[in-house]
């Protein structure tokens, strides 16, 4: 087990660019409600920058990028539907496990931790994704971005979990791919982890100081 483990009774995974790839079809949701509003797609490489604020603040970004700028609320409103509906219809056709992804959980799973998964995305579209690349088994707890009042980068998704599960905030561990799951893990008295490859608006996850990095979730175990 990485060193980090020490302890360590309780593992919080964010989901997209972490344990999945969601982008293609996030991305294929985006351009499809933009196209639906009469306005151009982004495609998928600018979407790859936007994502990880959940899908609300994805539809904002890709609207004032459409627009030339910050949305109505009205036309946000009406856009993020049209995205849900959207993505809704096919949230997991291209959407894979990292490599390395399903022999972590399978090893810290086995070690007799609790795994948690928590994201930012809609909690509709967790279990869906989760059972379609066969890692719904995995998770003790499942929260979404719309699970508790407030999500990522707020602790509270990681501290509700901890007590949920009675476990010291000393001895649970968050791994992500961005600077809200550090920054979150951090606030909640979480040791952090992240991962390099992921989604973290061009920036490196280096940046936020987590407690460490592996390149490929194998490293875990």
């Amino acid at each position: 087990m990485h060193p980090l483990l020490d302890d360590i009774r309780l593992v919080a995974f964010d989901l997209d660019g972490t344990l999945v790839d969601s982008v293609p079809d996030l991305a294929a949701a985006v351009d499809a409600a933009l196209v639906d509003l009469d306005l151009p797609p982004p495609g998928e490489a600018k979407v790859r920058d936007w994502v990880g604020n959940g899908s609300r603040v994805l539809m904002e970004r890709a609207l004032a990028e459409a627009l030339g700028e910050p949305p109505s609320a009205s036309r946000l409103e009406a856009a993020h539907e049209r995205f849900l509906a959207r993505y809704g219809q096919a949230p997991c056709v291209r959407t894979r496990l990292y490599p390395g992804a399903r022999e972590a959980l399978d090893g810290l799973a086995s070690s007799g931790r609790r795994l948690v998964l928590v994201t930012n995305k809609p909690e509709a579209f967790i279990l869906p994704i989760l059972r379609a690349v066969g890692i719904e088994q995995c998770f003790a707890l499942c929260l979404g971005g719309d699970s508790l009042p407030r999500r990522k980068p707020d602790p509270l998704p990681l501290t509700h979990a901890a007590d949920r599960f009675d476990v010291a905030p000393s001895r649970c561990l968050m791994v992500g791919d961005s600077r809200h799951d550090i920054a979150a893990g951090k606030a909640a008295g979480f040791r952090t982890l992240a991962v390099p490859y992921g989604y973290n608006h061009g920036e490196p996850v280096a940046a936020s100081r987590p407690d460490a990095i592996v390149e490929s979730l194998a490293e875990l175990v």
